[in-house]
């Protein structure tokens, strides 16, 4: 399978597709909680989970106080869009 346009929303991509992208960034699967992916950067660490409406990123101790950092991104968003949110960190 080869990825859409980097334009298109992510609601357009199968699942397969969205794993193999999350994959191809550097992030790891949870083997018990298959939604969960996790990513590590030599500069911050994330949790990244694929819930029903939006992809959900958990930032682990990137605030100044050291708490996590919540993101969310709809689907409706284009792969570009998120990828360049998500990945480029807190």
């Amino acid at each position: 399978m080869t990825l859409p346009s980097a334009e298109t929303p992510l609601y357009n991509h199968p699942l397969p597709e969205i794993e193999n992208w999350l994959k191809d960034n550097g992030c790891t699967q949870d083997p018990e909680n298959l939604h969960y992916w996790h990513i590590e950067r030599p500069n911050w660490s994330a949790e990244i989970c694929l819930e029903v409406e939006e992809i959900s990123v958990r930032y682990l101790k990137a605030s100044q106080s050291g708490e996590d950092i919540k993101r969310s991104f709809k689907y409706s968003l284009s792969r570009e869009d998120v990828q360049a949110a998500v990945f480029s960190g807190p």
